[in-house]
């Protein structure tokens, strides 16, 4: 491998921006494709592209410019991605793993065909009725997605009503005109678990607890607090679930934890995940970095923790305005919490603008310092 590699990064966000300060650690250059000047990732990256992969003569000069390609988001064309691998330029996670999930459902059928377990879901058309929904899937209420583009509760419906039915089918297909309709699972815990796989190894980071705040995660421990029967079905899943859809790289595999101590696949990401960020501070090698040394397909490093326990809390938007924390001093105080801020210039409300971490031997007690130090902000 040559001095000076170049690792092209479709997206520019906060994935990518710490994906790069990974990068730049092990010695490697990143190459950024976004659709906005000096993005999160564009204001520390020696090259920054300025569009967006529907311009293929700029992805075909993107892609040039990189020697292998990865992305932060699975929202990009999978057709782009295989032009670019036609290109002759390696693209990982492949334009093949990333067709296979970026339309749920085809994620949910590719990974019910390997007998992984999700909860039951349809796809939406519009012959079905309400009723018909609610009996196919053995669910008075049910939730309606996207079924491409959703994010962070974007492109998903709890639909309760046949009222709701028809509103949420208006409203969710102005983002995406096919829908899929998945039964409501009463979870008792939502858990995630990072896998990062190469051509020789599978390694896997602690199962984790996140918590959801209007559909976005805003607080993340580690570990989960299950038993280890739990933790072990969790794990063995989440590598199946990759396997299924021919995954190297980086994934995020979100699980429920069922009323009735099922474990069922929620979601996948072909990614760095929110769920990951702890491991920046908690973890021998961060997600981050073994994002990187998958996609150059280099010796995975350690996923144990430093610490016993590790808290992780979102620094979300309160406000539309800059973006800035008022007063550093406030979450500063604290000499052991780890505060890392994405550089975003505009905030909204509920949009992502940092995280911070805090590790320790007590998770009730870091729990609790860490809801002090949010309620501080």
């Amino acid at each position: 491998m040559r001095e000076h590699y170049k690792i092209g990064i479709l997206g520019g966000g906060q994935l990518a921006r710490m994906s790069t300060f990974a990068a730049k650690r092990l010695g490697f250059d990143t190459i950024i494709l976004e659709k906005e000047k000096k993005s999160p990732a564009g204001q520390i990256t020696n090259k920054e592209f300025v569009g967006w992969v529907n311009d293929l003569n700029l992805l075909k000069e993107f892609a040039k410019a990189s020697d292998i390609i990865t992305l932060e988001n699975e929202f990009v064309d999978a057709d782009r991605l295989k032009f670019v691998e036609e290109l002759g330029i390696k693209v990982v996670p492949s334009s093949k793993t990333i067709r296979l999930i970026q339309d749920k459902l085809t994620q949910k059928k590719t990974l019910e065909k390997k007998g992984i377990p999700v909860p039951k879901f349809l796809d939406l058309t519009d012959k079905l009725t309400f009723s018909q929904v609610q009996e196919k899937l053995s669910s008075s209420k049910f939730i309606i997605k996207s079924r491409k583009m959703g994010y962070d509760g974007y492109g998903n419906a709890l639909v309760h009503t046949e009222n709701e039915f028809i509103k949420s089918k208006e409203k969710l297909a102005d983002r995406h005109s096919e829908l899929m309709a998945e039964e409501f699972i009463n979870f008792t815990m939502e858990l995630a678990v990072m896998v990062v796989r190469t051509k020789k190894e599978i390694k896997y980071y602690p199962v984790v607890q996140t918590i959801q705040e209007n559909h976005i995660c805003k607080v993340v421990i580690a570990p989960a607090k299950i038993s280890k029967k739990l933790k072990e079905k969790a794990i063995e899943i989440a590598i199946e679930a990759v396997k299924a859809v021919g995954g190297f790289g980086l994934f995020g595999i979100e699980l429920f934890l069922s009323e009735e101590g099922n474990l069922l696949i929620n979601e996948m990401a072909p990614r760095p995940h929110n769920s990951g960020h702890y491991t920046i501070d908690a973890c021998v090698t961060s997600q981050f970095e073994n994002h990187i040394r998958s996609v150059l397909d280099l010796p995975l490093g350690s996923t144990e923790m430093l610490k016993p326990y590790a808290v992780m809390i979102n620094i979300l938007g309160k406000q539309n305005g800059g973006g800035a924390i008022a007063d550093y001093k406030s979450i500063l105080a604290d000499e052991n919490v780890k505060l890392h801020l994405y550089g975003k210039a505009q905030s909204r409300k509920g949009r992502k603008m940092g995280h911070f971490t805090v590790l320790g031997n007590n998770l009730d007690s870091l729990y609790k310092q860490a809801k002090t130090i949010e309620n501080k902000l």
